[in-house]
């Protein structure tokens, strides 16, 4: 079996569309499918340390750099930055003063992101407890491009449904699977040619773990039924009754509503296939 390792008000941004938060909807995203505190939260050898929740902890330290992901609650600097900054270091990952976010914040999904949804997101932010911690900055090794992508001039909320879109936009944007299971170019994730293929390492205390392939290809998904699959994502649980490795949030995909796991399923099923290797 193989396993599988992706305000109010039309000021809150400079674009046409009106942002509308909700904090029920930012707390699910956060705390589930969006898995924030997978990163942010540091861990013990128990797991996460929940009365330190979003208070940074070091993520990733390879060749090419050591990643720190910092404190986000509202004890941090990001307290003393606007909605639209935070907002902006979501989505395009530029801070206040123009400094670029490295990875791995991946920000070839969260771009796009919904104006709505990010709303959520910020305004949820801002709820969770204070945590008076702050974690070293990270070092890259490797050139920062000066930007990813252009402005973001808007984005619109994706209709919710069990439907492939609606699971592309789940998959993609908000879980980000697709970034973490398509490997990695000079520039970033291959989305264009090699999507869902797999093959990308992620290093951690329990090793190397190495993103499988969610094509619909036999190397990746199609031998499996949707509920196995299901398990894999929100359990870390193989078909044979085998646990998972990390850096995969199960904990946090397992808040995902019943509909939104099915269409994520339905849009896996969709892929195209590709073998495993390229």
């Amino acid at each position: 079996m193989r396993s599988v390792v992706f305000l109010a008000a039309a000021s809150f941004f400079a674009v046409p569309a009106v942002a509308e938060p909700d904090l029920g909807r930012g707390e699910y995203l956060v705390r589930g499918i969006m898995g924030c505190g997978n990163c942010h939260t540091p861990m013990g050898p128990d797991g996460f340390i929940m009365d330190q929740e979003m208070g940074g902890r070091l993520v990733e330290d390879n060749d090419a750099f050591t990643a720190y992901a910092p404190n986000i609650t509202p004890a941090s600097r990001i307290a003393e930055w606007s909605d639209a900054e935070l907002a902006r270091a979501i989505r395009e990952g530029i801070r206040p003063d123009g400094s670029l976010i490295g990875p791995p914040m991946p920000f070839a999904m969260y771009r796009s992101l919904s104006d709505d949804d990010l709303a959520s997101v910020v305004a949820f932010l801002r709820t969770v407890p204070a945590v008076d911690m702050e974690v070293p900055p990270s070092e890259y090794r490797i050139p920062l491009p000066p930007a990813y992508g252009p402005p973001v001039e808007g984005v619109a909320t994706v209709p919710a449904g069990v439907t492939v879109e609606y699971g592309e936009y789940l998959a993609g944007p908000l879980a980000h699977c697709m970034e973490c299971h398509t490997p990695m170019g000079p520039q970033g994730p291959m989305l264009e040619t090699d999507l869902g293929r797999g093959g990308f390492e992620f290093h951690g205390p329990w090793g190397t773990s190495v993103a499988s392939n969610l094509t619909s290809h036999e190397d990746g998904l199609a031998d499996y039924t949707d509920a196995e699959i299901a398990d894999m994502i929100v359990k870390g649980v193989r078909p044979d009754g085998s646990p998972m490795a990390p850096p995969m949030p199960y904990g946090y995909l397992s808040q995902m509503s019943a509909d939104d796991l099915a269409a994520i399923i339905l849009y896996l099923r969709s892929l195209p296939p590709l073998a495993d290797g390229g």
